[in-house]
C-alpha cells in the first residue's frame, strides 16, 4: 500500500465536519496545518506561533481538553471552538482545533425565526432544542422559533455550565429541569418547567448523570 501523507489524512478528517467548522493542527509552538471553512477563516497559516489567548494555546499548557468563546481581540474575528491535546508515549506533541463560526458577537442571546418575525432569546430564557423535520427549533416557556445552525453547532455555542446534549435530537438547559424519571424506553425522561417531556438516550445517559450528580 502506498504511504499515505499525515496531510492527506487531515483532509479527509476535515471532510467529516460541517462546511461551517475550520480545522486547525499545530505542534507544541506551531501551527502545521489548516483548513478553512466556508463561514470562519483566521487566516492561520502553517508556520505561525500558537498566540497566547487562543484556545490551542490553553490545551497545550493545561495539557486538557478546552471549549470556550474567544472574541475578536485574538484573531480580529470573535470563534467558539475545542481545542484536544495529543501525546506520544506520555509526551505532549500538540492539539487538533475545531473552529465554530461565533454564534454572535460575545452575546448571550439566540435570534430565533417566529411566524411574526425575529426573536432575540436570552441563553437563560432557552429551555431546550430539538432536531426535527431538518431544522433545529428552540423554544422557551413562552415562545418557540427556529434556528439555521444544527444542533452539532449549537453544542459548542451555548454555554457548557447548563446547556447538555441529552439525545440526538436534544439539548436541554439544565436551569429549566423541573424533574427527572426513570424510563423504561430512553433510560430517562426530562419534564421540563413549561410542562414538555424530553426523553435521554442510552448513549448520553451515563454522561448526563455524570454531570448532573445523580
Amino acid at each position: 500500500m502506498e504511504r499515505i501523507s499525515v496531510v492527506s489524512i487531515l483532509d479527509v478528517i476535515g471532510e467529516l465536519f460541517s462546511d461551517e467548522v475550520s480545522i486547525a493542527v499545530s505542534n507544541t509552538k506551531e501551527y502545521i496545518y489548516y483548513r478553512p471553512s466556508k463561514r470562519i477563516d483566521l487566516k492561520i497559516r502553517p508556520g505561525d506561533l500558537v498566540r497566547k489567548g487562543t484556545i490551542a494555546y490553553k490545551a497545550l499548557h493545561t495539557k486538557q481538553k478546552v471549549s470556550e468563546f474567544i472574541n475578536r481581540d485574538v484573531f480580529g474575528v470573535p470563534y467558539h471552538g475545542m481545542a484536544v491535546p495529543f501525546f506520544w508515549e506520555g509526551k505532549l506533541e500538540g492539539c487538533v482545533t475545531a473552529i465554530f463560526p461565533a454564534l454572535t458577537d460575545g452575546k448571550s442571546v439566540v435570534t430565533v425565526k417566529t411566524d411574526d418575525g425575529w426573536v432575540p432569546i436570552p441563553f437563560s430564557k432557552v429551555a431546550y432544542l430539538e432536531a426535527k423535520d431538518k431544522k433545529t427549533y428552540v423554544y422557551t416557556e413562552g415562545c418557540s422559533g427556529t434556528h439555521k445552525y444544527s444542533l452539532q453547532e449549537f453544542e459548542y455555542l451555548l454555554p457548557k455550565d447548563y446547556f447538555i446534549r441529552c439525545h440526538r435530537a436534544f439539548i436541554v438547559n439544565v436551569n429549566h429541569i423541573k424533574e427527572i424519571y426513570p424510563d423504561a424506553h430512553s433510560t430517562f425522561l426530562l419534564l421540563m418547567n413549561n410542562g414538555d417531556k424530553i426523553p435521554v438516550s442510552q448513549s448520553y445517559s451515563s454522561y448526563f448523570r455524570k454531570l448532573l450528580g445523580f
